[in-house]
């Protein structure tokens, strides 16, 4: 029988550098939320849509990576059509779809920006400064 032996000094450690991967465990503490909220929710909003790779902007192959298409490969040198119809969607649609969700709710947004897209949608990266979102 042989044991695993480890590869690394912080292997089988839960705290390392400043990392504590236990945390409270068992034993959590109460976080006391306004108004005696059970739950809190952070609502982050990933804005791609226009900076994904597409040779429309220099790029040398078509987005494979960031996407719902299981599996897809980067076309060389050629448009992939589905993949920028699907970003084409989120900033013409899914984007006013959330916008509208979240604002009407005055529920507060963090946005994890693409510069490259809120650069081809400044209505979009508009709404969101008006909104007050916290843009990163």
């Amino acid at each position: 029988h042989r044991v695993w032996a480890s590869a690394h000094p912080n292997d089988r450690k839960s705290k390392y550098g400043h990392r504590d991967v236990i945390g409270y465990g068992r034993n959590p503490t109460n976080p006391q939320w306004p108004k005696g909220a059970k739950v809190a929710l952070n609502f982050v909003i990933n804005y791609e849509e226009g900076g994904e790779s597409c040779t429309l902007h220099g790029d040398t192959q078509s987005e494979h990576l960031l996407s719902d298409i299981i599996g897809a490969e980067p076309m060389i040198g050629d448009r992939n059509i589905n993949m920028e119809s699907m970003y084409d969607y989120g900033s013409r649609c899914g984007f006013w779809r959330l916008h509208r969700i979240f604002t009407s709710r005055k529920a507060p947004v963090t946005v994890f920006a693409v510069g490259m897209a809120l650069e081809r949608n400044i209505q979009a990266a508009g709404a969101m400064k008006e909104a007050e979102w916290e843009v990163a």
